[in-house]
């Protein structure tokens, strides 16, 4: 062990300095040179060194400086953001330049570009192509809603009040295609539904994320199709969490909504009725409170991280007391079902629940 004590530079090579200086004194505390050449080791080459002579005493500790440089650092790092997780490893997606990122309380998979990242450009631009326009005909007239793909052969989650009562349901993709779409099956309990396109394949699923890990303050993306305006991006942040949103089951009252025309979701919050009368068979479930702006037509659209993940369904908004449907508008205070919620309840939906 004296050897991680000796380094290059601390001393003179005794015996070197004594074939190069005959005549130069020796100092006493130096061990006497040997009195005869050494001999050779068996198999050897006449004149080749001993292990006296090639002791690593003098070796310069390269390799163990090199070790501790940026390489050995960021493996160091790296083991720590592997243990804690979260946001740490964000700090390593950024020194490695790597697209994927374990960001706290998503996914693993960032689906906005680098260059992008953070941005809500970033995010419309990733996200866009999974958010569709919902047309729902029904004997009592039309309504628009949104929907979010979540299958590359065309299933949709969407809010239980776009299609409630539908007899006909189109749907039009980002790139302008239509299709004509089927409910596969509904949960008026959680206001959801999941339809299916007939004849797609090779659509853009949009990334469901987690929204357990979603915190005040995070900011967000809604995407959506506002009063028809296919595609619409709003922004703004999280404002609170688990609000008690109480939306209408009675399928009656989707028909009445379509007949408003304006796509609206009437919904109790706080004890007072908002977007009309909820009727008398309700639902209540916890929300994700958010100040993007969010109209008629938004319901079924998506509530997006910066990461491009979704983490909520939009599904109800405030608008005055009274109001009605053709006049809500968004005043910063909107709601989505947290996308927890929707994966809970997707094996029941794709079973072909209709409740």
């Amino acid at each position: 062990m004296t050897e991680s004590f000796r380094r290059s530079g601390d001393y003179d090579n005794p015996y070197q300095g004594a074939q190069q200086h005959a005549s130069s004194p020796v100092n006493p505390e130096w061990p006497p040179p040997p009195a005869h050449e050494p001999t050779v080791q068996p198999g050897g080459a006449a004149g080749a060194p001993t292990a006296l002579l090639t002791e690593p005493v003098a070796r310069p500790p390269k390799s163990r400086r090199r070790n501790r440089g940026p390489v050995a650092l960021l493996a160091a790092v790296a083991i720590v953001a592997a243990a804690i997780g979260g946001g740490t490893a964000y700090g390593i997606q950024e020194l490695t330049g790597n697209d994927t990122v374990a960001a706290a309380g998503s996914t693993s998979t960032n689906v906005v570009p680098s260059s992008q990242k953070g941005t809500v450009s970033g995010v419309a631009k990733a996200v866009s192509p999974s958010i569709v326009e919902i047309n729902a005909q029904s004997n009592a007239g039309s309504s628009t809603g949104s929907g979010v793909i979540i299958t590359s052969d065309g299933e949709i989650i969407t809010n239980n009040h776009v299609v409630s009562g539908a007899s006909q349901v189109k749907v039009t993709t980002s790139d302008g295609k239509e299709y004509t779409a089927e409910v596969v099956g509904t949960d008026s309990s959680k206001d959801l539904a999941l339809i299916k396109l007939r004849n797609a394949s090779g659509l853009t699923a949009a990334t469901l994320g987690d929204s357990d890990g979603v915190q005040v303050g995070d900011e967000v993306v809604a995407i959506g199709s506002p009063e028809g305006l296919t595609g619409t991006v709003t922004s703004g942040i999280v404002s609170a969490l688990d609000r008690d949103v109480t939306v209408s089951t009675d399928e009656s009252q989707g028909q009445q909504q379509q007949q408003g025309g304006g796509g609206g979701w009437p919904f109790e919050f706080g004890g007072q009725q908002f977007n009309g009368d909820t009727g008398s068979s309700t639902t209540t479930y916890k929300a994700i409170q958010t100040d993007a702006s969010l109209n008629p037509g938004n319901s079924g659209g998506a509530l997006i991280d910066m990461n491009g993940n979704i983490i909520g369904i939009n599904s109800a908004m405030y608008s005055a007391s009274g109001s009605s449907s053709s006049d809500a508008g968004s005043v910063g205070l909107g709601f989505a079902i947290p996308i927890n919620t929707v994966k809970s309840d997707l094996a029941k939906l794709r079973s072909g629940s209709q409740n």
